[in-house]
């Protein structure tokens, strides 16, 4: 089994939760649904119960030890809240070494520059530990914010995909983007 990495911040520590952590996650999705739905597919209500938020996180944790995907969470450093998430999925070796990186941040915390905080940690782990050449991250044009994080982290815009993602219940165009790892 990985080690579980443990990534500190100025304002957080970035870590994998094991699955009896699941009530942090379930508070968090359920704390930030309004702020999420519009980024986000259509959830049923049964998302946001207690046993699908403890299946999710084992799912997760399961991924983890199969070197599949990393889904990080942002906790406060007294390990008591979800600051928010970020996940590298679809992790491919062989000739390609990359992932698709997806994340949140919550409500409170929005434009605070907290997001690029933890994505700098976990990109760095991402490159450094999992030694990944290429991390691919889309947004929606019209998620400005989302945007902006990616540009301050390095990332480059590839193109756009139409219709890429069906997001609230509509296909959504997104800005396709990259970033490369420096010691590649």
């Amino acid at each position: 089994m990985p080690t579980i990495p443990v990534i500190r911040t100025a304002r957080s520590i970035v870590t994998i939760l094991k699955p009896e952590d699941f009530e942090l996650v379930h508070f968090y999705f359920n704390l930030n649904a309004d702020h999420l739905r519009p980024w986000d597919p259509i959830r049923d209500a049964d998302f946001y119960s207690l046993i699908r938020c403890r299946g999710r996180v084992a799912g997760e944790w399961e991924a983890f030890q199969q070197e599949r995907a990393l889904h990080f969470y942002a906790l406060n450093h007294s390990r008591t809240e979800v600051l928010g998430r970020c996940s590298f999925s679809n992790i491919v070796r062989g000739p390609f070494q990359a992932c698709h990186l997806g994340y949140s941040i919550g409500d409170k915390y929005q434009g605070q520059g907290l997001m690029t905080e933890i994505l700098e940690g976990a990109i760095k782990y991402v490159f450094e530990t999992v030694k990944l050449h290429r991390i691919m991250a889309n947004y929606i044009p019209r998620n400005k914010g989302s945007g902006r994080v990616l540009e301050k982290l390095g990332f480059e815009r590839e193109g756009k995909a139409r219709s890429y993602l069906k997001i609230a219940g509509v296909w959504e165009d997104h800005v396709l983007t990259s970033k490369i790892n420096p010691d590649d």
